[in-house]
């Protein structure tokens, strides 16, 4: 019986791997490889690994971990998970039965990408979601932002510690007149009409091509397309979700535990606030020594 598994081997999981190796507890992290910013070409903000290659973090984030004699990481998906706290069951793809007293969940979500030529061979490059992860390296430019909903005027007010030159691209979406009256007043320039394509030009460049309205050139494309985990396990375990404006998240305490007792969950499958490896990793350890201490008696 291990004392943990955790599902989902990017900076969430090897994170609350770090802390229960550490104190000894038999873990496996089971992952998939396909961490959710492996389309970007750098990671920022993150403290000593600041301007690194994501992929580059999490190789050596590995490698760390193989001081650890009770730590396994297994490169494999979770097809179904079962049972309760103290006795879960976890069926690999290649139909490994493995047993844990509890469980994280660190499978992460999945972007999904709207159907506009061009978008998701730029995304991670020219189109970002995030300022605080690439916006120091374009501040001063022309940045252009999807228009997805209401809470996108907070992305409007937040951007102006970067830039001063701002096009929002409507999308088909219907501006209230009170908020385009306050994009008027921060001098946000609003392009109506449909995106239809992105056109590339290296580095974060690319020109928004628009239905009804002449094309438009940014020095980098902010935008906050839906997202969907990345599994199912939760929906079959009848977790607690939360809704979003982008999608779902799951509905933990602040010790990072789920409605069920014993699963614990990390990372973008339950950060409804604001994605980032900074936040990944805090929320990653959280749940490893929460889960540790649970177990002590």
């Amino acid at each position: 019986m291990n004392d943990v598994i955790i599902i989902g081997g990017s900076f969430a999981g090897l994170a609350a791997a770090l802390q229960l190796g550490r104190a000894r507890r038999h873990v496996i992290v089971l992952d998939t490889g396909r961490p959710r910013n492996r389309f970007a070409d750098r990671s920022h903000g993150l403290l000593g690994h600041d301007h690194k290659p994501p992929l580059y973090i999490l190789d050596e984030a590995r490698q760390q971990l193989a001081r650890y004699p009770t730590v396994r990481l297994v490169t494999a998906r979770a097809d179904s998970v079962s049972g309760t706290i103290d006795d879960f069951r976890v069926v690999t793809d290649d139909n490994e039965c493995l047993m844990a007293r509890r469980l994280i969940l660190s499978y992460g979500v999945v972007d999904q990408m709207p159907d506009v030529s061009g978008f998701a061979e730029s995304w991670g490059s020219s189109i970002v979601p995030c300022p605080y992860c690439d916006g120091f390296e374009v501040a001063d430019r022309h940045w252009g932002l999807v228009w997805s909903g209401p809470q996108s005027m907070n992305q409007v007010r937040l951007f102006h510690d970067w830039t001063d030159r701002l096009t929002v691209f409507a999308d088909g979406h219907d501006i209230a007149p009170d908020i385009r009256a306050d994009m008027a007043h921060r001098h946000v320039s609003v392009a109506d009409g449909r995106i239809v394509g992105i056109a590339r030009h290296g580095g974060h460049k690319s020109t928004v091509k628009l239905d009804t309205a002449p094309d438009v050139a940014v020095d980098i494309l902010f935008a906050h397309p839906r997202t969907k985990p990345s599994a199912s396990l939760h929906e079959s375990l009848g977790l607690d979700t939360l809704k979003t404006p982008t999608g779902i998240a799951l509905k933990v305490d602040e010790r990072r535990e789920t409605s069920m007792p014993g699963i614990y969950a990390a990372g973008d499958l339950a950060n409804p606030a604001m994605a980032s490896v900074t936040t990944a990793i805090c929320q990653g350890a959280t749940a490893g020594i929460s889960a540790q201490q649970s177990m002590l008696v």
